[in-house]
């Protein structure tokens, strides 16, 4: 159906340049294009994807159509109130005066990055300290330059802290190898077997052994226990471990000292080797970006490196080179593999003038490329931005888990002192044994796993979506994904490809085809809308000259107009005409109709001469979605504002409900009723779409959509492919299995040796594998999301 609607003040962004690659790089910075003398046409289910110079034709759903000029603002992508927030949970730093971000180098968990904000939190022109753990960067707001008391806060920590864009800080740090991280361990374990073998010809000589080996373990720990005092870290675990150790000297449990730091210094090491490799999928994604450049400049080749690369300057890409940079090739075509980026695995054919995104390889050539990126400003550095943004995101679960352990650490200590006072002042109890037992609790008390049960899950999904083609706009995001019962769908762009094409043309008695299609495309020709260039697109098939039709206009709710040979030639929606369709004409409509085609009617001075049906075609992997969706038990509907014979001939090839008729406003109204009985996601590409995904629980962009639906979105698939829809509803599930799992482990090891604890069952040794231990395992528990099983289609 045809109707031209235009708007006044109508926001104006613009689109991807390709499907895949460049919708990476649209996910988090938006680009604008001005247009003069913006049109808007309506066509059925089509809505606007506004990435023309002249003319945007959005065509209505409805067949309404108007068509006028007026002027247009055109904004950044996040206008109109669309903002990227994702729930009411979001804690995104604010901006305060100026902003100022570093790489630390040295933490191995992420209560390490709480420590640090913590110290830096301290320094008093700072307005709020994030640590990013999964990119290493620190980020402070603060009303003046704070650099040198942050820099003398975070070395005071025992941390390192570097530039951003040195040579040093240029990518993450790579994870030590296990063997590495276990020398300090292994020496601490011979001093041990050296102490039990003294102990074994001399008692007395053994303990001063064990005691000598238990302070040479205890010193770092103790050392970095003052610094995370000094810093406002009072009740980190190395202050628990080395009051623990102290008093288990001071009362001759050596050898269980002695043990106490072997365990906890084991437990920190393959804690350390589990963060690392949780962090490995991001420090894979900044590893595909070169240092350098071949650069061509009047003929000449040239090694630059990468950070001198300009908009404008051409490059050359040898075969099996990664891009530095986001470019658009120079050459005739190339293939390229966008698995990186897309986890699609077949490499890409690209023809000149294409975008293709940084870190794609150039298969089997070597190309030309035009950069197109600023420095900084590339697909990857923007993946990377919004993994930084994620990361402020947290999920309900993970504040909640914040909060408590903050409560939980000083109830315990209280806890463990009382346990040492009360029974041998109330009750005569031995002190030594009374003493030993609530060094014990205090171990018990150290809320490490619990803290990083829940980020530790989040930060390897996230690294796992994005390797497949999925960027999740945070922890609060991830988990909301989880609890989708019922996905809302667009039709056009969405289910459907997006490039429709003519499949009928029924002229008047008299009239050819060929002058049909001249006659409808002189009214649309310049037009960039879909539909609009479908038919243009069908006259230059046709080898057909087109003259564009003069006096060219909207008329409100009516439809295009022009003149074209002293005629007046209308372009319309079917039911938008003033005079109903002779009855010949409407069953014609209705027929073509329900075959899923939308159709336009085309009128010259009042008579109707034709009819133009168009179809677009779905997407190759719809059906496949469809079969994944329901075996996770999850119901879709698809949403459209085409005419309902076409949205249920659509419907009907992939088994499932629909609303049809529906302009941007009714699409809101269907998602509020689907969310007051279930979690409900919208996943569009549009404009029309952005206020429907604000009203939805959660909204996911297509890759290749609009800069507004892009910004708007909770999630964005980068790679186009509906299947990422029933992927990321499993990763978000598996996450939050992990994350039960992980909370189970951490709280249900404390509580069962606190107990044993008091009872004197279990001794200091067992309470630090209740800490460390707890530690290790739900950081490893963690690292299985990275290999996480997602659903495959059933052949």
């Amino acid at each position: 159906m045809h109707s031209h609607s235009h708007k006044e003040n109508h926001t104006h962004t613009s689109s991807c340049c390709s499907s895949t690659s460049a919708c990476s790089s649209t996910v988090v910075q938006n680009s604008t294009q001005a247009s003069n003398d913006s049109h808007t046409h309506e066509h059925s289910d089509i809505k606007k994807h506004p990435d023309d110079d002249e003319e945007t034709h959005r065509h209505s759903d409805n067949s309404h159509s108007s068509h006028d000029h007026s002027n247009h603002d055109h904004q950044h992508g996040g206008s109109c109130g669309l903002t990227a927030d994702t729930t009411n949970e979001v804690e995104p730093l604010q901006a305060a005066g100026q902003r100022f971000s570093w790489i630390i180098r040295g933490m191995d968990c992420p209560s390490c990055a709480n420590k640090i904000e913590n110290a830096v939190g301290q320094i008093g022109e700072v307005k709020q300290a994030k640590v990013l753990f999964a990119t290493e960067k620190l980020v402070v707001d603060a009303n003046t330059d704070i650099s040198a008391a942050v820099r003398s806060t975070v070395e005071a920590a025992g941390y390192e802290l570097l530039e951003v864009g040195s040579n040093n800080a240029a990518s993450i740090a790579p994870p030590q190898s296990l063997l590495s991280e276990a020398k300090p361990v292994i020496i601490l374990a011979i001093l041990m077997a050296i102490s039990w073998g003294i102990e074994a010809f001399s008692p007395k000589v053994g303990n001063i052994a064990f005691i000598l080996t238990t302070l040479y373990g205890l010193y770092p720990i103790a050392s970095k226990s003052l610094r995370l005092i000094r810093t406002g870290s009072p009740f980190a675990i190395e202050t628990l471990m080395t009051v623990a150790a102290v008093g288990a000297i001071f009362i001759q449990a050596t050898e269980e000292a002695a043990m106490v730091i072997l365990l906890f210094m084991l437990g920190e090491m393959l804690e350390s080797y589990s963060a690392g490799r949780a962090r490995r999928g991001v420090s894979a994604l900044m590893a595909l970006v070169p240092e350098d450049a071949i650069l061509i400049k009047d003929g000449q080749k040239t090694t630059v490196p990468v950070a001198q690369l300009r908009p404008g300057d051409i490059i050359e890409v040898a075969p099996g080179g990664r891009l530095p940079t986001d470019a658009v090739l120079v050459s005739d075509f190339a293939s390229f593999d966008e698995s990186a980026l897309t986890g699609e695995s077949v490499p890409v054919e690209r023809t000149a003038g294409e975008k293709v995104a940084a870190g794609c390889l150039s298969v089997d050539r070597a190309v030309q490329m035009k950069v197109v990126s600023e420095q900084g400003q590339n697909a990857i550095d923007r993946i990377l931005q919004l993994i930084e943004e994620a990361e402020e995101r947290r999920a309900p679960i993970e504040r909640f888990i914040d909060r408590f352990s903050r409560i939980y650490t000083p109830i315990i200590m209280l806890i463990s002192a009382l346990v040492i006072i009360i029974p041998p002042i109330f009750f005569s109890a031995p002190w030594e044994t009374w003493i030993y037992r609530g060094l014990t609790l205090l171990l018990i008390g150290c809320p490490c796993a619990l803290v990083i049960s829940t980020p530790a899950a989040i930060t390897s999904a996230l690294a796992t979506a994005t390797r497949r083609g999925a960027l999740i706009k945070g922890g609060a995001a991830l988990e909301q994904l989880g609890t989708i019962t019922t996905i809302a769908l667009d039709k056009t762009g969405t289910l459907t490809e997006g490039k429709p094409h003519v499949t009928n043309l029924v002229p008047v008695d008299g009239m050819t085809e060929s002058e049909l299609v001249q006659i409808t495309a002189s009214v649309e020709v310049g037009s960039h809308h879909p539909l609009a260039k479908a038919v243009v697109n069908k006259a230059e098939e046709l080898s057909l000259s087109v003259t564009e039709a003069q006096d060219r206009k909207a008329l409100a709710g009516k439809g295009v107009e022009g003149v074209l040979n002293n005629k007046r030639i209308l372009v319309s929606a079917p039911n938008r005409l003033e005079i109903p369709l002779e009855n010949e004409w409407q069953s014609k409509v209705e027929a073509l109709e329900a075959e899923g085609k939308t159709v336009i009617v085309t009128l010259e001075d009042n008579r109707v001469i034709g009819l133009t049906a168009l179809q677009d075609t779905l997407r190759t992997d719809a059906s496949d979605a469809m079969s994944m969706l329901k075996a996770l038990n999850v119901n879709a509907v698809m949403l459209t504002g085409d005419n309902p014979r076409a949205a249920g001939a659509i419907a009907g090839q992939l088994g499932m409900e629909f609303r049809a008729g529906l302009l941007p406003e009714d699409k809101v109204t269907a998602v509020m009723e689907l969310n007051r009985n279930h979690s409900t996601m919208m996943v569009g590409d549009g404009i029309n779409d952005a206020p429907a995904m604000k009203a939805s629980s959660i909204g996911v962009a297509m890759g290749s959509g609009t800069d507004v639906a892009l910004e708007t979105a909770d999630a964005a698939l980068t790679h186009n492919r509906l299947t990422g829809l029933p992927e990321i509803i499993a990763l978000s599930r598996a996450t939050r299995k992990i994350i039960r799992e992980n909370i189970t482990i951490a709280l249900g090891l404390k509580g069962v040796f606190l107990v044993t604890s008091l009872l004197g069952i279990t001794g200091l040794w067992v309470a630090v594998l209740a800490d460390s231990g707890a530690t290790a395992l739900v950081t490893a528990n963690a690292v299985r999301l990275l290999r996480v099983k997602l659903p495959q289609v059933k052949k």
